[in-house]
């Protein structure tokens, strides 16, 4: 399954073209002159177009729409599986994802891609439309000839959107779910001032891409509060993860601020970075996004189900309430702080840990080896990191959510395992080679 090669479609890395931006009122003028010319049997594809359409959804997602969090995987995973199908339609490399259209002699897969990510962003944030998705747009198609090849892309490509956003009709998004468990030892309540509620508890129930329902990957429970895996937990997040540790090394504290800042690096601009170092064409590239940011989609669904099911309170709780948990090995300290704070939801499973086991998972599973060679950038920090290996990120990951004091270790490695378990369940049953 390894694309250590790009493929057919890479010839045409030879023939990239510098995109420039242009009016917005071009855009209707580019769209009608790709209506005349001729048809190409083989078009060119610049590839960067993917690595492009990636960065404008995750600005939208996370920049205009205020969404860098849970939800914000969501729309990012739409996004790519449109861009998948608009272009895999067209150069027929890979099976595509609940869809079986003609495939379009002679069409662009450069402009299917732009015209099927653009399709959905203006479709879900129309807000974005004049300032950032109509310009975005419109430098795309300036940078493909006019012709039949360039039309018929385009059209190819709004339908592909098309069909997510038919697919994702009534997929349980915003359903009105709350979180109203009475409190008791062990129970998930707002840990802010003021309190906060459940973050999107309707991500618990939301319809999978790829997974069959949000509670196949579910784990089993959490250990016995009067266990004594919970009680070293316990007592390794509180002496690690305190605001002002002593015990926590000055490297341990870069890489719990570095993680919480990495995620839409990791399914975004890395993959861009690895895609463009390592020459992928068009439908390997559009593969290798879709697999990662669908995949990354389902382990946030699988996640919060976990979440909703568990509703396992965080450590600041824990700790404040120890003398409540009935177990003689911890004790409480009421005025115990996280290096970073608790998000709005409870700890089981770590949702942190599932992105970033998809995520890396799904890529293994599609360049065919644990070398990822990632270049990841934190937002947090302002730092990037190099990863050889997937099983280096997964680590740190797990490592930074105790050093940052907002996870149990179970609940991290919990996350983990339901991350790879999402991400091989989507590998092994989409994506495949024509």
């Amino acid at each position: 399954m390894g694309i250590s090669h790009p493929g057919a479609d890479s010839l045409h890395l030879s023939r990239r073209r510098r995109v420039m931006a242009l009016p917005l009122a071009a855009v209707l003028t580019v769209a009608a002159m790709g209506l005349a010319g001729p048809v190409s049997a083989a078009p060119a594809a610049n590839p960067a177009v993917i690595n492009q359409w990636s960065a404008v959804a995750v600005a939208t997602v996370t920049v205009d729409a205020g969404k860098a969090n849970a939800e914000g995987f969501m729309w990012l995973g739409f996004t790519q599986a449109a861009v998948y199908n608009a272009v895999n339609g067209i150069t027929g490399r890979y099976e595509l994802y609940r869809w079986n259209p003609t495939r379009p002699a002679g069409a662009s897969p450069q402009a299917a891609a732009a015209a099927a990510a653009y399709t959905i962003l203006v479709n879900y944030f129309p807000t974005s439309k004049v300032s950032r998705l109509d310009p975005a747009y419109a430098a795309s198609l300036a940078a493909i000839p006019n012709g039949q090849a360039k039309a018929r892309g385009i059209r190819f490509g709004q339908r592909a959107a098309a069909r997510i956003i038919a697919l994702r009709t009534n997929d349980g998004r915003n359903a009105p779910i709350t979180f109203d468990r009475p409190l008791g030892p062990g129970v998930w309540r707002p840990t802010a001032t003021p309190p906060v509620p459940f973050f999107d508890p309707w991500l618990s129930q939301l319809r999978p891409l790829t997974l069959r329902s949000p509670d196949q990957f579910r784990p089993g429970p959490y250990p016995a509060l009067g266990s004594a895996r919970y009680a070293r937990d316990f007592n390794e997040v509180k002496l690690l993860g305190s605001a002002t540790s002593t015990a926590r090394t000055p490297a341990q504290t870069q890489t719990a601020l570095f993680v919480s800042g990495m995620t839409f690096s990791l399914v975004g601009g890395a993959l861009g970075d690895y895609a463009n170092r390592h020459g992928l064409g068009i439908s390997a590239r559009a593969r290798l996004f879709a697999a990662v940011d669908m995949s990354v989609t389902d382990a946030v669904i699988a996640s919060w189900d976990s979440k909703m099911h568990f509703g396992f309170w965080r450590p600041v709780t824990a700790i404040r309430l120890a003398d409540t948990d009935g177990n003689d090995a911890t004790a409480p300290d009421t005025g115990w702080n996280s290096l970073i704070p608790s998000p709005p939801y409870p700890d089981y499973t770590s949702g942190l840990n599932s992105v970033a086991a998809a995520a890396t998972r799904a890529m293994t599973r599609v360049v065919g080896s644990s070398h990822v060679d990632l270049n990841v950038f934190s937002g947090a920090t302002g730092t990037t990191r190099h990863y050889e290996l997937a099983s280096q990120v997964t680590t740190d990951a797990v490592n930074a959510r105790v050093w940052s004091g907002i996870h149990f270790r179970f609940a991290d490695d919990a996350g983990r395992t339901q991350g790879h378990r999402v991400a091989d369940w989507a590998l092994d049953h989409y994506f495949q080679p024509r």
